[in-house]
């Protein structure tokens, strides 16, 4: 992948954050509320906000959280706080909630749909949180989705961490969220560490899940965009492109806007 320059960097920087703030600006909104997970995609995007000058809430929402996720995500926001007077932070522990919706719910813990369910319940829980800390304090839910999660492979949970209000880093490949988090600063733990969703309370990777690194996707949906199809690859390039193009025609229904069945004029 060609790297970025630190000049284009610093004005995409300057580009979010003045897009931010108008935005925020023209919806007469105080600020921001930001779920900070302890990956490179929370912590650019909390960064983000942070530099508009409007208060920005980071809010930790752990539900049975990894240990090193959680301490990752309090080291930013700690972080984040000594840099922005304007940032502010709370703990919202949903693991109690979580443990509850579970006992109300068929018991199907050995079934591979209802732990992905589960999984997509997690995201869910702190899509409703985020909503809760923004309607009270007057905030916006900031995505935390890049291009290659949002609008390649759909890989984030309906209604769930895909459910926001604006999205600053959809527009950024994941290379370039990584290049912007090393402009920004962010904690070398964070820019160092395996991406996770975190949503299973293990250690498997997103590269677990999906079967490719980020850089590989990015390939394939870069390739994929210039109109190359299966055939024109082999070997390892071949089963990545394979794997992009039936994670990306699985996941159309979270990328289109929700159908609409229209009724004929004529039975109006």
């Amino acid at each position: 992948m060609p790297k970025k320059s630190t000049l284009q960097i610093e004005k995409t920087n300057i580009h979010i954050v003045n897009w931010l703030k108008t935005y925020a600006e023209n919806a007469k909104v105080n600020g921001f509320v930001v779920g900070i997970s302890g990956g490179v995609d929370s912590a650019v995007t909390s960064t983000l906000c942070a530099q508009t000058g409007l208060p920005t809430l980071c809010v930790e929402m752990p539900i049975h959280q990894a240990p090193s996720h959680v301490s990752r995500g309090r080291e930013h926001i700690e972080q984040l706080k000594k840099r922005f007077s304007n940032v502010t932070n709370v703990v919202a522990d949903l693991t109690s909630v979580f443990e509850d919706f579970k006992k109300v719910v068929p018991n199907e813990a050995d079934s591979d749909t209802a732990n992905l369910s589960l999984a997509n319940t997690r995201a869910r829980l702190r899509m409703t949180t985020l909503y809760y800390f923004a309607g009270i304090h007057g905030l916006l839910v900031a995505g935390t989705g890049n291009k290659v999660e949002d609008f390649g492979v759909g890989f984030y949970t309906k209604y769930g961490d895909g459910g926001v209000d604006l999205s600053p880093i959809a527009d950024l490949m994941k290379s370039d969220v990584y290049a912007l988090g090393a402009f920004l600063k962010i904690p070398d733990s964070i820019l160092v560490a395996s991406p996770t969703d975190g949503l299973f309370g293990d250690d498997r990777t997103d590269e677990d899940q999906l079967g490719a690194s980020y850089d590989e996707l990015e390939w394939a949906m870069k390739e994929n965009e210039k109109g190359k199809i299966t055939a024109d690859f082999s070997g390892r390039e071949k089963n990545i492109f394979e794997i992009y193009k039936k994670l990306n025609g699985i996941n159309q229904h979270k990328m289109k806007e929700i159908p609409v069945c229209l009724i004929p004029k004529e039975f109006k």
